[in-house]
C-alpha cells in the first residue's frame, strides 16, 4: 500500500498505455512503477451493475447448506419451513433484507427488517 506524497491519499494502480502507474484517489497525482523489478501491483477491470441487475442464483446444492427457520409461513403454499439468507440490499445505514425459500414449493420471498 502506498500513499501520495502530496496529499496523503491512497495510491491505486492503473494501466496507462501498457504501463502500470499509481494514481492518487484524492488529487490525481501519478507515480510510475519501477521497471527494473516486476510490478507487485495488478490492475483489474471493475464491472459495474445497477441495483436491478444484482441477482442471487442458488443451486440445489447451495440451498441445502443454508439455515432453516420454522417461524415463517410461505405465502404461496402455507408451508412453515423455509431456507433463509440475508443480503444488504439498501444503504449500509439501513437494515438488511432477509430472503426465504420454501422447502416444499421453492417459492422465494423477501422480508424487510
Amino acid at each position: 500500500m502506498k500513499f501520495c506524497q502530496k496529499c496523503g491519499g491512497l495510491m491505486v494502480p492503473k494501466d496507462l498505455g501498457g504501463k502500470t502507474v499509481l494514481v492518487c484517489i484524492k488529487c490525481g497525482n501519478t507515480i510510475e512503477v519501477g521497471e527494473k523489478s516486476p510490478s507487485p501491483y495488478k490492475t483489474t477491470i471493475t464491472v459495474e451493475h445497477s441495483s436491478r441487475e444484482k441477482t442471487i442464483v442458488l443451486s440445489s446444492k447451495e440451498v441445502k447448506g443454508l439455515p432453516v427457520t420454522k417461524d415463517v409461513v410461505c405465502p404461496k403454499c402455507g408451508w412453515r419451513e423455509a431456507y433463509y439468507w440475508v443480503v444488504q440490499t439498501r444503504a449500509a445505514d439501513e437494515p438488511s433484507t432477509r430472503f426465504f425459500k420454501c422447502m416444499k414449493c421453492s417459492h422465494v420471498w423477501r422480508e424487510y427488517e
